[in-house]
C-alpha cells in the first residue's frame, strides 16, 4: 500500500488568533484509519537482513534517551544512568553511546557533573511534567530552571485539556514561550521536543492536528508520550506523526524530529520503528539528531541482541544492570 502525503495547508502567520489556528487543524485532511493499519501491517512485514542488522541495532542504541522519571530518583541513581549511556556494556567498549539521559530538571546538574562535554545529551521534562496542569509562569521557571542546570533538551508537555477544548491558541503560544525559554546567553538553546501524549488526544485526526500545531509553534521533536498513560507509542501513531513532520518539511522547509515513548521494549519494536522511518519519511531521519526512542528498557534488549550477533550466544538476563 502506497504511503501518500497529506495534502500540506499554507503555513501559519505568527499573528492569526485561535480562528486562524482552528482553520488551519481543522482544514486537515482526516486520516484514514483503515489505511493507516494496513500500512502499519504491511511494513511488520519488513525483515531486516542480518547484514544490515549490526548496523540498524548499533543506530537505534544511538537513538536512546536513557531516563528515569520517578519520584523516588536519587543523585546516585542518576550517576549510573549517566555512566551506562556514556558506556552501555562496560565489557564491550565497540557499542555506541545513547542519545541522551532524561531527568526530572532538579536533577540536571547531577547529570551535567556525570556526563561533562560528553556527546551524551541531557534532557529534561519540564513545564509540570507528567500533566502540565499549571501556571504558564510555573513552566516557564521549571524549563529555565533545567536549561540553567546544563540541560541541552528539554521535553515540554502540552495542555491537553486546553487543546482538547479546542483552545489551540492556549498551546500554541505556551510551547512558543518555552521555546523561548529554552535560550541561553552562553551558547546555544536547548532543543524543544513537544510531548502530545497521544493516548489523550481520542482520535487519530487529534494525533495528526497536534503535531502540526507543535510544529508550527517551533518544536524541535514532537514526542507521542509521557510514558505514564497508556496507549503510548502505537506503531499507528508513530506513522502518522513521521507523516506529519514529512509533510511539514514539503510545506515549510524545516525539518523536526520525531520520538515515540513509552511501549518500545524490544529490538523488533525498534527495528520496524526503523524501517517505517526509512519507508516514510527516508533516510534524512535515520538519525538521533531527527528520531529517538524514549525507552529505557530497550537498551538491555538491543545489548542481549548485538551480543548474539557479535558472540553466537545470548547474555543471561541479569548480565546488564536493571534501569
Amino acid at each position: 500500500m502506497p504511503d501518500t502525503a497529506t495534502p500540506a495547508p499554507a503555513p501559519l502567520s505568527p499573528a492569526g488568533g485561535n480562528a486562524a489556528l482552528r482553520a488551519l487543524l481543522d482544514g486537515l485532511p482526516g486520516v484514514d484509519e483503515a489505511g493507516v493499519h494496513a500500512r502499519v501491517a504491511d511494513l511488520a512485514t519488513r525483515s531486516v537482513k542480518t547484514t544490515a542488522k549490526a548496523y540498524a541495532i548499533d543506530l537505534a542504541i544511538r537513538m536512546v534517551d536513557l531516563t528515569t522519571l520517578e519520584g523516588a530518583d536519587t543523585p546516585g541513581k542518576v550517576r549510573a544512568l549517566c555512566a551506562k549511556a556514556l558506556l552501555p556494556d562496560p565489557a564491550d567498549r565497540t557499542v555506541p553511546p545513547a542519545a541522551a539521559v532524561c531527568v526530572y530538571p532538579d536533577l540536571v546538574p547531577v547529570a551535567a557533573r556525570a556526563l561533562g562535554s560528553t556527546p551524551v545529551g541531557i534532557a529534561s521534562v519540564a513545564t509540570s511534567f507528567p500533566a502540565g496542569r499549571a501556571p504558564l509562569e510555573a513552566k516557564l521557571l521549571d524549563t529555565r530552571h533545567a536549561v540553567a542546570g546544563g540541560a541541552t533538551e528539554i521535553d515540554m508537555v502540552i495542555d491537553r485539556g486546553a487543546f482538547l477544548a479546542g483552545d489551540y491558541r492556549k498551546v500554541y503560544d505556551e510551547i512558543v514561550a518555552v521555546k523561548e525559554a529554552c535560550a541561553r546567553p552562553d551558547g546555544p538553546p536547548a532543543h524543544l521536543k513537544v510531548i502530545l501524549e497521544t493516548g489523550e488526544l481520542a482520535s487519530y485526526d487529534g494525533v495528526r492536528r497536534a503535531s502540526w500545531l507543535a510544529m508550527h509553534a517551533g518544536a524541535d521533536f514532537i514526542k507521542t508520550s509521557t510514558g505514564k498513560v497508556a496507549p503510548a507509542a502505537t506503531p499507528a501513531v508513530t506513522l502518522i506523526m513521521l507523516q506529519a513532520v514529512r509533510d511539514f518539511r514539503a510545506a515549510t522547509g524545516r525539518q523536526v524530529g520525531v520520538k515515540p515513548a513509552g511501549g518500545i521494549r524490544t529490538t523488533k519494536d525498534a527495528l520496524r520503528n526503523l524501517v517505517m522511518v526509512n519507508e516514510t519519511v527516508g533516510p534524512d531521519w535515520l538519525d538521533p539528531r531527527w528520531f529517538r526512542f524514549g525507552a529505557s528498557s530497550l537498551l538491555n534488549d538491543l545489548l542481549m541482541q548485538r551480543a548474539k550477533l557479535t558472540t553466537g550466544t545470548y547474555p543471561g538476563p541479569d548480565y546488564y544492570s536493571a534501569d
